[in-house]
């Protein structure tokens, strides 16, 4: 067995927040495909709520999500763009112990590859808070896709890995 693989958590406990004050939980089509596709790669949703763009409701959410549920990974979905309504980074950037800096700018990079130059309006970011992993995604069901399947899900067990050591 491969030791860098080693003793790493299969199935993991994930947290799915979409941050929008136009969409519920009936119409959240990227929360909805995050929640499918999680537990058809073995993991468990153990949370999914919608809430509005706002700042501090955000920054609550986040930390009573992880407290109250312990998951490994929190995905966010909405509210990274450029409006004066896009309030995820700023809510939750500043509560990341660490940050994973390449997540953004290789998520960019795939972003521009599929929508061109419009990719530059994207602030998606990652980043550990009390040892949850946690992705700040767009909104539009293409982003949150494309950063799932090509970057989140392959390395997701291997992160939590790390987290834990």
């Amino acid at each position: 067995m491969n030791l860098h693989k080693k003793n790493i958590i299969q199935n993991l406990k994930i947290g799915i927040i979409t941050i929008s004050s136009t969409r519920t939980l009936a119409d959240d089509e990227s929360g909805k495909w995050m929640n499918k596709t999680s537990q058809k790669e073995g993991h468990e949703v153990i949370l999914h709520k919608v809430i509005p763009d706002d700042l501090e409701l955000i920054s609550k959410t986040v930390l009573d999500s992880i407290s109250d549920y312990s998951p490994h990974a929190l995905l966010l979905t909405g509210g990274t763009g450029i409006a004066s309504k896009d309030l995820t980074i700023e809510a939750v950037r500043p509560l990341f112990e660490k940050e994973l800096t390449s997540f953004g700018p290789i998520f960019s990079q795939l972003s521009f590859e599929e929508v061109d130059s419009s990719a530059i309006l994207s602030r998606a970011t990652a980043g550990i808070i009390q040892k949850t992993i946690v992705f700040c995604l767009p909104g539009s069901f293409k982003a949150c896709k494309l950063a799932c399947e090509s970057l989140i899900f392959p390395e997701l067990t291997h992160i939590i890995k790390h987290i834990n050591e």
